[in-house]
């Protein structure tokens, strides 16, 4: 296995803008190869259903173009206050993970704390911070944007550092 390049979709989860990024490791370098977001209509404008399938099948889509060893998704995180965004983001997820299962890419949850924790070494880190990592690590021109794509770029390599140390890449 080492040496190995892995070929990791990582997914920022969201109903509205569900960030996406592929990156390829290998031997502790890391190449991105798409970025994006998949964007459904605002609430009220499309019912939850046919989001849902858009979100789905877009996820098909970039699984069956980029043939992903791996798919590292965001955990979701809610304050009690707002439940019902955490209601709606695990319909989000919950599409998401049935593409994998699909494809038989294998799904591995990180939270955001150890995504932040595993790129800048700090689990508090705020969203310029990682911006910032993620383009420094990817030596990508410019801070990926909007955030739903860092985060996604990010939580790609959170699972290539983990796969690494896991492995011997």
């Amino acid at each position: 296995m080492r040496g190995q390049a892995l070929k990791i979709l990582g997914i920022d989860p969201g109903l509205i803008r569900s960030g996406y990024g592929v990156v390829q490791a290998a031997q502790g370098r890391f190449r991105v190869l798409e970025a994006g977001f998949v964007a459904t209509a605002a609430k009220g404008r499309t019912p939850l259903e046919k989001r849902l399938s858009a979100i789905h099948e877009s996820i098909c889509e970039i699984i069956e173009r980029q043939k992903p060893e791996a798919m590292a998704v965001e955990q979701l995180y809610s304050h009690y206050a707002h439940p019902r965004t955490a209601i709606l983001m695990g319909h989000a997820r919950g599409v998401i993970f049935l593409a994998a299962s699909k494809h038989g890419v294998p799904v591995i949850s990180y939270s955001a704390t150890q995504v932040k924790k595993s790129l800048t070494g700090n689990g508090r880190a705020g969203k310029q911070q990682m911006q910032r990592m993620v383009q420094t690590v990817l030596g990508l021109g410019a801070l990926p944007s909007p955030p739903d794509v860092a985060d996604a770029l990010a939580v790609a390599l959170c699972h290539a550092n983990h796969s690494a140390n896991v492995r011997g890449l």
